[in-house]
């Protein structure tokens, strides 16, 4: 098993688990499903394919740069009525995403999302990628492979960084977005469990200042 590692950043990215009618919300870090969305494009898949394959492959985000969520809105007409709806983005954000799975598999998927056969976007289609997406291949679980990458941006040395990734343990929290169906008639998704871990970047060790 390894694990691909993408670089996902962008002026405005857009993450909604559970947008509903005129508003359009955005989580904190990227989804499961449209992270796999992204790759199925990447891959040339339409809407009405399966991604069995693709949504059973572990999932985990390193949050390198949380960004700052804003909010725009945007008019619609329809015959009886002036419709406003409220959308939600995250400005400036940088993210580590990992994908554990088979490395053939991984290997292909890579290669697609270096010469992508539909556009990529992060999330809605306002919100193309920036800079480098794909960082390679590292032969180590999810996990690790989150933990020992060097960070994607400048950090002090006391901020936290979140990591939030897959998990079977039914004792964390949950969230719909992995993704059964993205066919426009009959979108579907499922809830997984996630866990999440802080590391800190503190180079200080306070024995250090006891010992002789």
């Amino acid at each position: 098993m390894s694990t691909l590692l993408l670089r996902l950043a962008a002026p405005l990215q857009a993450w909604g688990a559970d947008s509903k009618f005129e508003r359009r919300s955005t989580g904190r870090e990227p989804t499961k499903s449209g992270v796999i969305g992204m790759i199925a494009a990447a891959l040339g898949r339409k809407r009405d394919e399966s991604v069995n394959d693709l949504a059973s492959l572990r999932f985990g985000v390193r949050i390198d740069k949380p960004g700052q969520v804003m909010k725009d809105y945007h008019t619609a007409e329809s015959i009886k009525q002036t419709y406003v709806t409220h959308r939600y983005y995250l400005e400036d954000a940088v993210f580590l995403v990992g994908l554990e799975g088979d490395t053939d598999f991984l290997l292909m998927i890579e290669k697609a999302i270096l010469s992508p056969f539909f556009p990529l976007f992060l999330g809605r289609r306002s919100c193309p990628p920036t800079g480098q997406i794909s960082l390679g291949l590292r032969d180590l679980s999810l996990e690790n492979a989150l933990r020992i990458e060097p960070l994607l941006t400048n950090q002090q040395p006391n901020d936290p960084i979140v990591l939030v990734f897959d998990t079977d343990n039914v004792g964390h929290y949950r969230q719909r977005d992995l993704p059964i169906s993205f066919n426009p008639q009959h979108r579907k998704f499922a809830y997984r469990y996630l866990t999440s871990e802080v590391l800190s970047l503190t180079t200080h060790d306070p024995f250090m200042e006891v010992e002789d």
